[in-house]
């Protein structure tokens, strides 16, 4: 009995032994976690600051058509479904667009527009971080006319105006824009002769998307 229980432990001592040189099998360490950014999206409001040039363009007897730099803020809300984006803009600026001349009927005269605003819809396609876009919308423009003899009169004239641009997402807060627009601008008569006035502006911007 002795005998058999000695050999009982000597064959466990050697089973454990030869289980302790066996490799362990141990699960492999989790993998790393891979950090994603965000997807863009251009959803969300924003604000930013544009400049430019304008053109002024008439026809028929008017009081010349200003041109000059103008430099104003933007802001504006966006909404991307799919690779289409909808959303509206408003813009104010302050212009130095001048003209002076002098006119058959009234002689000399000077025109300047001094502000610029602007309140459209814009539709666009997104192709990852560039959009582009057509707009459209209201614009208007306070305008001063001072005539030798008449004097200065200032007036709102009320206007649409429609465009097209890209605007193209360097981070996903900030973009730069660039941009084409069209605005013929109600006409007003001074001294019994109508000034037409149509502005295409050339604009360039700088947007922050909270």
């Amino acid at each position: 009995m002795k005998k058999f229980l000695l050999a009982a432990l000597l064959a466990s001592v050697a089973t454990s032994a030869l289980a302790s040189d066996l490799p362990t099998r141990k699960a492999p360490p989790a993998p790393t976690p891979v950090y994603a950014p965000p997807t863009f999206t251009w959803t969300g409001f924003y604000v930013g600051v544009n400049g430019g040039y304008g053109i002024g363009s008439g026809s028929g007897s008017n009081f010349g058509n200003p041109s000059g730099g103008l430099i104003g803020g933007t802001a504006g809300y966006n909404y991307q479904i799919g690779q289409f984006v909808a959303g509206v803009e408003g813009d104010v600026d302050w212009a130095d667009m001048t003209k002076s001349g002098t006119n058959p009927i009234v002689g000399a005269y000077k025109t300047d527009i001094n502000t610029l605003a602007t309140a459209r819809a814009r539709a666009g396609f997104a192709v990852d971080r560039a959009l582009l876009y057509v707009t459209g919308g209201y614009a208007g423009a306070e305008t001063n006319v001072n005539i030798a003899g008449f004097g200065s009169q200032s007036d709102w004239r009320n206007g649409g105006v429609i465009g097209a641009g890209l605007e193209y997402a360097f981070t996903n807060n900030i973009s730069a824009k660039a941009e084409y627009l069209y605005a013929p601008l109600e006409s007003k008569t001074y001294d019994g002769v109508k000034s037409n006035t149509d502005l295409s502006l050339v604009r360039a911007g700088l947007n922050y998307k909270f």
